[in-house]
């Protein structure tokens, strides 16, 4: 149950936004950008970077509702677990391995970044953007991690997940709002 008596029991994302459009509407547009447009990061790189940076903060709404996403761009939900058992042995592309190590610190120790830590990224044969990219998905899950633990929100049951994660891949993360569009943009 929600922390808040005016939400729903089954109170989500969309709930959320919906109450306070003003303050999220900004939000739901970095969403898309972060997400879905034009990145070194293919999609499901950063479905993949969403969904770690929810485990590592114990968010398991996020987990439950990005797991299914990352899954239909093909990486295994049992890489999530692999990476939080032992980075190193996680069934991931090598040139993945140093973006992921980076997100990691950003996450959990971001004092401890140093430019060694970005380096590697760089020596994999990742440029500049597509290290802002990771630190854009990292933060922009760390702050909804952090939105839905404060409001007391519940995980998503598989099926609704896998339903929204559907919807995200067909229609981008603002089309998961077109209640909210403005201006005859879609889904702002």
């Amino acid at each position: 149950m929600p922390f808040m008596k005016s939400m729903k029991a089954d109170a989500g994302v969309a709930d959320i936004y919906k109450a306070r459009s003003k303050i999220y509407l900004h939000w739901i547009r970095m969403g898309e950008e972060v997400m879905t447009k034009e990145s070194p990061l293919s999609q499901g790189e950063r479905e993949l970077i969403a969904t770690y940076v929810s485990s590592l903060n114990d968010c398991d709404y996020c987990r439950a509702a990005h797991l299914p996403s990352m899954t239909l761009h093909g990486i295994r939900p049992e890489t999530i677990d692999a990476l939080l058992e032992h980075r190193g042995a996680a069934p991931i592309e090598q040139k993945m391995r140093p973006i992921l190590a980076f997100v990691k610190k950003l996450t959990l120790a971001p004092v401890t970044l140093t430019q060694a830590d970005a380096d590697a990224v760089f020596e994999a044969g990742w440029d500049e953007e597509a290290l802002h990219t990771a630190i854009a998905v990292t933060c922009r899950f760390s702050f909804m991690n952090r939105l839905v633990m404060g409001h007391g929100l519940k995980p998503p049951d598989h099926e609704a997940a896998l339903e929204n994660a559907k919807r995200r891949l067909e229609h981008g993360y603002a089309g998961m709002h077109p209640e909210l569009s403005k201006g005859g943009q879609q889904g702002v």
